[in-house]
Order: structure tokens, then C-alpha cells, then sequence
């Protein structure tokens, strides 16, 4: 899932210079070679008239040349080709579309047409090309969610095999794939990569810091509820909370203030709503990093490779009573400490509400908003330009285990379909490259905040920004991160499988159908869509084989998910103070 359609303003960062940072050896050993090149070319010429555009970059000028020279040298016998590539439309996105295929095309001479769609189109496009081998794009920037739709029905590029053997020599020698924070989450289960990080976020837990450190607030939240107010550790904390602003507090300087944030009109975004690992966060699914097996977050399970099941009657666990408990409290906030207007809206238009200032904390945020969140005047920003909010890792539901995932992260990556002619490919891994490439992606990092590489998020200039951003540094340095994944590669199909959700989902946000009810459709409609699949065996040795019913009670009774009702699914609520959190990551 994407921020489908969102446009915010692009964030300008200052020139800090070009600092003088280690390098790999692949990156010494390319620019040891390319001293030797003249540099008085219009190329190169081209390329240090874009250098200040590329500041602040992890490379010094010099290094930063010599990997512009490698894409100059590697493009030649690709000058005047006229290239199509395609992404959702966020910030990341369009400065790339905006600035860096204007970058590209006159440093290289490869002209390229960047197209800025809704996400929901680019997948449509991408099913269309895979269905008609028709080349509508010669590169797509798409969720890494796909990936065990990549690895299985192997339409695109298996990426690693492709920069070993035909691709070696437009294969950048600095292009560093350990250095991409999303590689693993790209990476399908035969141990390739299909796809290249472009950009990623995660959704965590936002809140308002100002409210919470308050005296008088947490005087009275610990009056009434016998714990400190802080970051919630588990969902039972963030109810407490949501209640206490919703209904204790009730207003704050003149304004009506709520206790939570959400949306629930019956759409396309409710499903990322919950496919976006709302389930695992529950703690429906399994242990493992970076996603539940056998049984992942959206309670499919799989037997090696095969899915084999999604209702508890076959071993899954969309259906059970995780999973009912999941849907059961994201009903029950939306309808009693939410804005009203909440439950009509869809993800776009419930994204900005928390800036408006009269949100206390939202447990399902989404850390590319963040970029509109800064922005100067607004009511969650102070004067002197810092935030008065915070972002943290998001509390987890009562059948959570240590080991599970905790949340979704988002990684939009570079596709190349076999189908695309290999020259026209190969024009397009240059520009997936040079959009990626040390030499621009700090300064990408810093218009869009959707950061991909390690070397970009702890370098000096987001310790210097990091007071204006609200924890997203912090978090992205910490340990916790990895338990932020995508969708796995348990899911065979994601495009068809994916709008199941929305549409069963949303009959229990309308109250059309109680949350068991809404579930169980839900998971007998995948397995319907998995039998089509297994009967039609297009997905190989790792497509569905469905396990034949057995009773609930023999599942719910095995070790892992699906797991039975808990006597308690609303333990002691838990908090911890933001600050020490933080040091604790130092």
C-alpha cells in the first residue's frame, strides 16, 4: 500500500556542502579508474552543472563525478532512445519525474518520460502487460506487496540474474544493494531480488507531545487510570487514551479535541487499511521476521512455498479470533472516539486531519505524511520550527508475541517486465539506478522522506534535521525498524487477493455485517480465488494446494496460528515515556 494520489509541496534542503565520508571498494575501485577520464567532455559538463542539485549527498564532489561518469560511459549505446517509466504519485516520485529525469536525460542522452498515476492504475497497467505481453512501460516503480505475485508467476526480471549475466554491463559498481534498508522485502523466497527500493515509509503510532507531557493532562490520567500517560505499549493503553481525550478532556484551548484518528468509508484504501498488517499487529499471525510463517499477517498460511489455507478450517487465521478481536476495536474506535466525520472519509482525506491540531494520537499513521506534517504555521508546529507532535513504534494487540512483526512498512521498487525489449530495459535500469544512486538519493531522501538506503538516514544532515522531524529519524536508526515489513510472500496474487479486503472489510466498518461475519467471507473468498489458481496450476510448485477442512477446534488447539480466544483481550494498559524510549535506541 501507497499514498495513492497525495501531492505535498516539495521540502527544499540547504546546501551543506559536500562531505568527506568512507566509501566501499567497488566505489573507490570506480573512481580510481575513471581519474584517468578527461573531464572536459559536455557530459561531464552536464553533470557538474546538476552537482548543487544533488546536495546534500553521502559522496564528495569528486566521487559523485566519477559515479556520473560510470552512467555516462555505461548510456552511449543507448543516446537518443526514448524511454517510458511509471510510479504512483508521492513526493519522492514527482521529484524524480520533475527533476531527475531532466537530470538524467541530459547527462546521459536518454530521453525518459517519467508518468506520475494513481497507484491503483499502475497496477493495472502492470496486469495488463503481464497478461499481453504488450510493452506499456519500459519500468515500473511498484509496491514490493507484489513480490510473491513476482516470484511466482515470473513475469519481471529476476533482478539478481539480470545484473550477473545480461545486465552486467549497465550494473552500476556503487550501486550497493546491502546498503538498501527494503532489499530483504524485495528478495523472494528462491533467494533473488525482482525488485530495487525506490522509496519507503512505514506506518507507526502519532501523537501529540505537547498534550502529553503536560502536567495537568497527566495528573488526570493517572488519577483515572493508575498509569502514567505515554506512549502506549499495547492497544489496551492506547483505548485508555483515546477515551481520556475523547471524553475526559473533550476540548482544548476552545477546540473539541479526539482521542483517535481513522477512516472507514468502503473504498480501496480500507483495504490497505488492513492488509497493511493491521492483523499482525493484533497478533493474529505467526513469529518471524519479516513476516509470520507458516501463518503470515494476512492470515494465510503456506506449506513450504503452496498456500494452503486462509480460513481456521484449513490452518489460516483471517478468520479467527485474532483476527475478529483486530476488526472488533478498529469498529469500536472509529465509532466512539473519532471524528464523526471519520467514518466517510478514505485514506487521502483522513491522512491530513491530524495536522489540523485537534487529533491526540493516531495508531495508524503513516510516516509519508510526514512531509505535509512540517510544513510552517500549521497548528502541530511550533514557532521555532520543531514539532509539537512525535511519532513511535505502534502498540500491539493482546495476542501479540515477541518475534512477530509490528507493523507494515511500505517499499515502492523498480519492476522491469520481461517483456519489455532488453535494450529499452536496459535504458531503464540506468535511470531505476540513477535515481537510486548515492550521488542524488540523500537529497531524495530529504525532499520526500522516504528514505531507502542506510548511508542516507545516518548521515550528518538528518542528525542535523532530525529536531524538525518528529522521531522518523530516530526511528529509522533504531533496532526496532525491522519489525516494520511489507506484505510476504505468502500472498500468490496480491492484485485480486488485495481487493477482496476492501470489500468485506468494508461491510463491518457500515455495521452491513459483524466482524466474524465480514472475516469469514473474506476468508472464504480467498480461498475461492486460491482453488481458481490451483486449478488452473499457473503458479508452478509454489502456487495454492489447498488443505482439506478440519474443525476449528483442531487448529485453535495446535501450537501458533490461528490462536483461540483469549479470557482477556483487554489486559492492564501499558505506557512508556517517549524520551527514555529514544535514549534507550543511543
Amino acid at each position: 500500500m501507497t499514498t495513492r494520489q497525495l501531492r505535498f509541496p516539495n521540502i527544499g534542503f540547504p546546501n551543506i556542502g559536500f562531505p568527506k565520508i568512507g566509501f566501499s571498494k567497488t566505489l573507490l575501485s570506480c573512481a580510481v579508474f575513471l581519474s584517468t577520464v578527461v573531464t572536459s567532455s559536455a557530459d561531464v559538463e552536464d553533470a557538474q552543472r546538476w552537482l548543487p542539485e544533488f546536495q546534500p549527498s553521502t559522496l564528495d564532489n569528486e566521487q559523485q563525478l566519477a559515479e556520473m561518469q560510470w552512467f555516462i560511459d555505461a548510456a552511449r549505446p543507448f543516446a537518443g532512445m526514448e524511454i517510458k517509466v511509471v510510479s504512483e504519485t508521492i513526493t519522492t516520485h514527482e521529484y524524480e519525474a520533475q527533476v531527475l529525469a531532466q537530470a538524467f536525460t541530459e547527462i546521459t542522452g536518454i530521453q525518459v518520460t517519467h508518468d506520475l498515476i494513481g497507484e491503483g492504475d499502475v497496477v493495472e497497467k502492470l496486469q495488463t502487460q503481464m497478461q499481453s505481453g504488450e510493452n506499456i512501460y519500459d519500468a515500473y516503480v511498484n509496491d514490493s506487496d507484489l513480490i510473491g505475485t513476482h516470484f511466482r508467476y515470473q513475469q519481471v526480471r529476476n533482478l539478481s540474474d539480470w545484473m550477473a549475466g545480461e545486465a552486467s554491463d549497465v550494473t552500476s559498481p556503487t550501486l550497493d544493494l546491502e546498503d538498501f534498508i527494503g532489499i530483504s522485502f524485495t528478495t523472494g523466497p528462491d533467494g533473488k531480488v525482482y525488485q530495487l527500493p525506490d522509496q519507503q515509509f512505514a506506518n507507526l503510532y502519532w501523537f501529540r507531545y505537547d498534550w502529553f507531557t503536560n502536567p495537568a493532562l497527566k495528573q488526570q490520567f493517572s488519577d483515572k487510570y493508575g498509569y502514567e500517560l505515554g506512549v502506549p505499549v499495547n492497544w489496551s493503553a492506547y483505548e485508555d487514551i483515546a477515551e481520556f481525550f475523547s471524553n475526559d478532556v473533550g476540548e482544548i484551548d476552545g477546540q473539541t479535541v479526539y482521542g483517535h484518528m481513522d477512516y472507514g468509508k468502503k473504498d480501496p484504501s480500507l483495504g490497505w487499511r488492513f492488509t497493511d498488517a493491521w492483523l499482525s499487529m493484533a497478533g493474529a499471525g505467526d513469529k518471524g521476521i519479516p513476516n509470520g510463517l507458516p501463518v503470515d499477517e494476512w492470515g494465510l498460511r503456506v506449506d513450504g512455498c503452496r498456500p494452503v489455507g486462509s480460513t481456521v478450517e484449513r490452518g489460516g487465521a483471517t478468520d479467527g479470533p485474532a483476527a475478529v478481536y483486530s476488526v472488533t476495536k478498529y469498529v469500536d474506535w472509529l465509532q466512539r472516539y473519532a471524528p464523526p466525520e471519520a467514518a466517510g472519509m478514505v485514506f487521502s482525506e483522513a491522512g491530513p486531519v491530524p495536522a489540523q491540531g485537534n487529533i491526540a494520537q493516531q495508531i495508524f499513521w503513516y510516516t509519508t505524511f510526514t512531509a505535509d506534517m512540517v510544513l510552517p504555521g500549521l497548528p502541530v508546529m511550533n514557532d521555532d520550527g520543531t514539532p509539537k507532535w512525535r511519532m513511535a513504534p505502534s502498540p500491539h494487540g493482546a495476542y501479540w508475541e515477541e518475534g512477530q512483526k509490528l507493523g507494515y512498512q511500505d517499499t515502492g521498487a523498480w519492476t522491469l517486465m520481461k517483456s519489455t525489449p532488453v535494450d529499452r530495459a536496459k535504458a531503464a535500469w540506468l535511470y531505476a539506478q540513477f535515481v537510486t544512486s548515492k550521488t542524488v538519493s540523500l537529497k531524495k531522501s530529504h525532499v520526500g522522506l522516504t528514505i531507502i538506503r542506510d548511508s542516507d538516514i545516518r548521515h550528518e544532515s538528518f542528525s542535523e534535521r532530525s529536531v524538525e522531524l518528529g522521531g522518523l529519524v530516530e526511528f529509522y536508526r533504531s533496532p526496532a525498524r525491522v519489525q516494520w515489513t511489507p506484505t510476504g510472500t505468502n500472498v500468490p496474487d496480491y492484485p485480486r487477493l488485495a481487493q477482496l479486503w476492501w470489500q468485506n472489510i468494508g461491510d463491518a466498518s457500515s455495521g452491513a455485517k459483524t466482524p466474524q461475519q465480514a472475516l469469514t467471507a473474506l476468508a472464504v473468498a480467498q480461498e475461492r480465488l486460491m482453488q481458481r489458481f490451483e486449478r488452473a496450476d499457473v503458479l508452478g510448485e509454489c502456487g495454492p494446494r489447498l488443505n482439506e477442512p478440519q474443525s476449528r477446534e483442531y487448529w485453535l488447539s495446535q501450537p501458533g496460528a490461528p490462536k483461540p480466544k483469549l479470557a482477556n483481550e483487554k489486559p492492564q494498559g501499558i505506557t512508556i515515556d517517549y524520551d527514555e524510549l529514544v535514549s534507550s535506541w543511543q
